[in-house]
């Protein structure tokens, strides 16, 4: 087992001419700066916020001669902490902190050793971020159609569309609510692929008794801001058990090896051991006012969760009474959801509009709404790689009916009642002016 060394950064410690880690420290005017960023003043109290603020920075003046500034602002104590506590909280071996979830698929598609050629499979209703790695190296793409009921990757159209070529699977848990994994991960040891979980919503659910993320043999959640919960706006975790695990910071930061080193310098650099041959590494470096940030969110997931599912399990009980509105799935004992989106459908049979009116309707009541996401052959990336799109959007019959007649996404936050109460009753009317031709 490879010994656990630090990432490379300056700090020569004691020294009479030392070489410090940050080169020029966060001052007052930074501190200033960032509060005011944070907290802006109310449109009408202008004065009183200056004047807080002249108060709030003599307490940070009298802070800052009683302490030391801050001499570590990336890849320190606080990012391998927040790594531990990761781990400790999915019960898996090994999570890296990274600049975003992206970067995290990008790590796992380069252990799966991608090349130009090879085949990914994911759903077609995702983010872009999802294959953009795969896109960028001439892997070929291949969109799997989705369950009419949770818009998850449909296991039985990646059984269809699985070939020799094959390499990587990657199962978008949209929501937070989590793909059927255990058919996708039979066909993937069948096989010998790849599985990355794109956990990107998903941070604190689970399926079957295992966490989202832990599943595959990689998971990356996101902690953007409109995530359940962020790391100052940006950042990602990239979880494993696999033994490439004790890598993953090598990884993270170029292959840079301390623990060895040429003639001459402090460490080599090398490739990584992957699945198929060597790996190099990218540089997707976080800081340590991330790990921060997170960390301290991290304490208080359950109950913004719970919050989420009581906006959500309300939303259901108005929903449930009106023939034609199709409830978000809320999971059950062996799926257990973020709420991080509310999938809302209708039946446009039974209605007798589709959702493009419902959310227009929604849109005119003042209720922001977005369905997440548009399927991938729509966007004209896919095209200038060279893709049939027509021909992919044949294959993909679900995800186009869907999307173009069916769903839209709620937002599910810390609602007051007033809020929610407004929200239900806006798509309850909404659909029944849609039902009386109005």
């Amino acid at each position: 087992m490879r010994k656990r060394v630090s990432d490379f950064r300056y700090d020569s410690g004691q020294a009479r001419i030392p070489w410090a880690a940050v080169g020029e420290s966060v001052r007052r005017d930074e501190i200033a700066n960032i509060l005011q960023f944070l907290v802006r003043p109310a449109a009408d109290r202008q004065q009183e916020y200056d004047a807080q603020l002249e108060r709030v920075m003599a307490e940070v003046d009298a802070l800052i001669e009683a302490g030391d500034l801050q001499g570590k602002l990336a890849l320190g104590n606080h990012v391998q902490a927040l790594e531990q506590q990761v781990s400790k909280l999915l019960g898996c071996k090994y999570s890296l902190f990274v600049t975003n979830a992206t970067a995290g698929f990008e790590i796992g598609y380069k252990y799966a050793g991608l090349r130009p050629g090879d085949e990914v499979i994911a759903p077609a209703i995702t983010f872009i971020a999802t294959i953009a790695y795969p896109l960028a190296i001439g892997a070929k793409v291949v969109l799997a159609d989705v369950d009419p009921r949770t818009l998850n990757m449909d296991p039985e159209d990646v059984k269809r569309k699985v070939t020799p070529n094959t390499k990587v699977i990657i199962p978008v848990h949209l929501g937070g609510y989590t793909v059927d994994m255990d058919p996708i991960m039979a066909l993937a040891e069948e096989r010998d692929i790849t599985v990355i979980e794109d956990a990107a919503h998903a941070f604190g659910g689970s399926y079957k008794g295992r966490m989202a993320g832990t599943i595959g043999h990689f998971g990356a959640f996101s902690f953007h801001e409109v995530k359940n919960i962020t790391s100052l706006g940006e950042g990602g975790i990239l979880c494993t058990n696999l033994d490439f695990g004790q890598e993953l910071s090598r990884a993270r930061f170029l292959g840079l090896d301390f623990s060895k080193q040429i003639p001459n310098w402090l460490y080599d650099v090398t490739a990584l051991n992957a699945k198929r041959g060597p790996m190099v590494a990218g540089n997707h470096s976080t800081t340590e006012i991330q790990a921060v940030c997170l960390l301290s969110q991290m304490k208080r997931l359950k109950r913004i969760i719970a919050k989420r599912e009581q906006a959500a399990k309300y939303l259901d009980q108005r929903f449930r009474t009106v023939d034609g509105i199709i409830p978000a799935p809320l999971g059950d004992d062996q799926i257990k959801t973020t709420y991080h989106l509310y999938l809302l459908q209708i039946d446009p049979q039974k209605v007798g509009a589709d959702s493009q009116q419902l959310k227009a309707k929604l849109d005119a009541r003042g209720v922001v709404q977005i369905p997440h996401f548009a399927p991938l052959y729509k966007f004209e990336v896919m095209r200038q790689m060279g893709y049939d799109t027509a021909a992919i959007q044949a294959t993909c019959p679900v995800a186009e009916e869907a999307f173009q007649h069916r769903f839209t996404h709620l937002p599910l936050y810390d609602f007051s009642r007033e809020q929610l109460t407004y929200l239900a009753d806006a798509v309850v009317e909404s659909v029944q002016e849609m039902k009386a031709g109005r």
